[in-house]
């Protein structure tokens, strides 16, 4: 074995967009860092669907781009349809959503990652973790280089043994046409941690010139399109349109006469399979109801005329898959360039991390992505930021950074994981978001770029234009409820134009503003006092005085939130001895270790009764601690 001579603060497993993000931000911070991946030339590789964001998903984009990461700002640069999603509904479900360049996408982040002067970036695959008593302290790869870091993050995507099948195929692959992490798996179980199995699939790529679009529902992109990044002032592009089709009874025939042909519906797939997105398959047989499912035929690129078949994930062989795809409203011709694919892979129980998402049992070991029982690149790209701050935090002696539930998704996303586990392919929903309304895409940049500049990763320059931005938000609110609107023809016509009630005496146009007819371009009109504030800054003060009550709300319940967060619980605390907990408690709590009551009371299995007698037991402790403290 060859020890390779520099030595790395950070070393990261795995080129994916939790390794691009743990990269970036360790090697940001000053720190010398090592990439290694199996393929250079799939950095940032979108395996799935060609597209950033979504619901809840697009939450959790915003808050890497207000940490300082960089995946809003490459889907930016390389998005070629842009959509904001709920437009019809309130702030917190609306969700910016956009199809990417999948070739572009890729290019440009190896781009961003190559500039990095603190950044090695190498190929290879990592088979070992060297440990020396309960700290690692590097890793071995397949042509038997060793290299040494102070801390490795692990950010393997589903390359842990990971299997391909298609129909009654399977082979070994971490991805089509990649090697498989066999042994990184074992030496993971070898010094400790307990891994499982899960599944997931794609769907197949087909071929543009063989569909008839003119049969298809053409869905164009907004105008102008919105930005993901906090930092792009505007995108210019021409937007490349999406369509959608429908599965029909003869698909439906299709897929239950073959069924017995789908690994994911034999069980020849091992593994918990994504609840929330499931095969095409597995919807059929779960809805034998439901007589037609959504199919968005999605181009891949500008410069390509493939297309991805969003809707139709399968684990079908290719013969079937052509055959379902035919009976389609515009692909009766249709031919596939890559078929779909099912893959099952190892993963890691994340109630073995901690919310820093180092491992509890070794030591500056930290882990990331679908490693930890997640799906999506905004899921992993969000662990990776997180985790290569914390690494290099690690490095320094100073706390971790930990983001709460009530301060970003991302604080929801990795709490979810530690404190109560997953079975199954963890997906961020609003729905999973107790203070969605403080949590919004748009106000990211307001909750978390003081963490990014704090660490280096958000310029002056950004930070100040955050902290401009809000203060006029929070002076044009000041403004619009001094001001007031008087009942003349000219108000009460407008307001009867907007379908709703005029005005017999003097209204501060704050109180106008948070009527659901009206908006803040309509507000102008009969403001004598307007300023010309930007868009940005408008819609800042559109939602505060909508939503004021709800906030303020929300607002009361983060603090009760907080109260139980504070209460920290020391880290030896040996729940054992605790009388009156019952035995399923003490195992849950023992084995997760809580950092606090707060999340203690998150955990399955714990109710409330064991929070109350763990609260009393810690104010005893607490008192007999500051007694002991008087006489000393």
């Amino acid at each position: 074995m060859a020890q390779y001579k520099k030595e790395y603060d950070v070393i990261v497993v795995g080129g994916g967009h939790a390794g691009c993000e743990a990269s970036l931000a360790s090697t940001r911070m000053k720190a010398k860092t090592l990439l290694i991946t199996s393929s250079l030339d799939n950095i940032a590789h979108m395996s799935c669907n060609p597209a950033i964001g979504g619901l809840g998903k697009s939450q959790l984009v915003r808050e890497i781009d207000a940490l300082g990461g960089e995946m809003a700002r490459n889907i930016d640069r390389t998005g070629i349809q842009f959509r904001m999603l709920n437009t019809k509904k309130g702030p917190a479900v609306q969700a910016p959503r956009a199809q990417a360049d999948r070739r572009n996408y890729r290019i440009s982040m190896r781009r961003v990652l190559e500039k990095e002067k603190n950044l090695d970036i190498k190929q290879d695959l990592v088979e070992k973790i060297i440990v020396k008593g309960e700290r690692i302290i590097g890793i071995r790869t397949q042509i038997g280089i060793e290299y040494r870091g102070k801390t490795v993050i692990l950010a393997t995507g589903t390359f842990l043994k990971g299997l391909i099948l298609m129909g009654k195929i399977s082979f070994p692959a971490g991805r089509m046409g990649e090697f498989p992490a066999d042994r990184l798996s074992d030496s993971l179980k070898k010094i400790g941690l307990k891994l499982a199995r899960l599944n997931t699939c794609t769907p197949p790529r087909i071929e543009g010139k063989t569909v008839n679009f003119s049969e298809l529902i053409k869905q164009p992109g907004d105008t102008p399109p919105s930005p993901f990044s906090f930092s792009t002032k505007e995108i210019k592009i021409e937007q490349i349109p999406c369509y959608l089709t429908f599965t029909n009874d003869a698909t439906h025939r299709v897929i239950k006469k073959n069924l017995k042909d789908s690994p994911l519906i034999t069980g020849e797939a091992r593994g918990l399979p994504p609840r929330y997105c499931p095969s095409v398959e597995e919807k059929i047989a779960r809805f034998p109801e439901k007589k037609r499912h959504q199919i968005f035929i999605e181009p891949e690129g500008r410069d390509t005329t493939e297309h991805y078949v969003n809707g139709f994930f399968t684990g079908f062989s290719k013969e079937i898959q052509i055959e379902a795809l035919r009976t389609m409203r515009g692909l009766e011709k249709v031919e596939i360039t890559k078929p779909g694919y099912a893959i099952e892979y190892d993963f890691v129980f994340p109630t073995q991390l901690k919310p820093s998402l180092e491992t509890k049992r070794i030591g500056n070991l930290f882990l990331a992505g679908q490693i930890n029982g997640t799906s999506g690149y905004e899921e992993a790209a969000a662990q990776g930021i997180m985790a290569g701050i914390n690494a290099v935090l690690k490095i320094r002696g100073k706390e971790p950074f930990i983001l709460n539930r009530s301060e970003a998704y991302i604080g929801v996303l990795i709490d979810d994981l530690v404190t109560k586990g997953t079975k199954e392919p963890y997906r961020m929903f609003t729905s999973r978001a107790e203070y969605r309304l403080i949590l919004r895409c748009d106000n990211a940049d307001q909750r978390l770029l003081k963490y990014g500049h704090r660490f280096g990763l958000v310029s002056r320059k950004e930070y100040e234009r955050c902290q401009r931005k809000y203060a006029q938000v929070e002076e044009e609110i000041r403004r619009l409820k001094k001001s007031r609107a008087r009942p003349t023809k000219r108000v009460n016509n407008l307001l009867k134009r907007l379908g709703t009630d005029s005005i017999k005496e003097d209204t501060p146009l704050s109180q106008l503003l948070k009527r659901p007819e009206v908006r803040y371009r309509d507000l102008v009109k009969i403001d004598e006092g307007k300023k010309k504030i930007s868009s940005e800054v408008a819609q800042g003060v559109e939602i505060a005085l909508k939503y004021e009550g709800y906030i303020k709300r929300e607002l009361r319940q983060i603090e009760r939130f907080k109260r139980l967060e504070k209460k920290r619980i020391p880290s030896d605390f040996n729940y054992s001895k605790l009388e009156g907990l019952r035995m399923e408690s003490k195992e849950k709590l023992n084995s997760i270790r809580p950092v606090s009551i707060g999340q203690a009371s998150r955990i399955s299995g714990v109710n409330p009764s064991d929070i109350s007698l763990l609260l009393v037991y810690l104010a005893r402790g607490e008192r007999k601690k500051n007694e002991q403290g008087k006489r000393a």
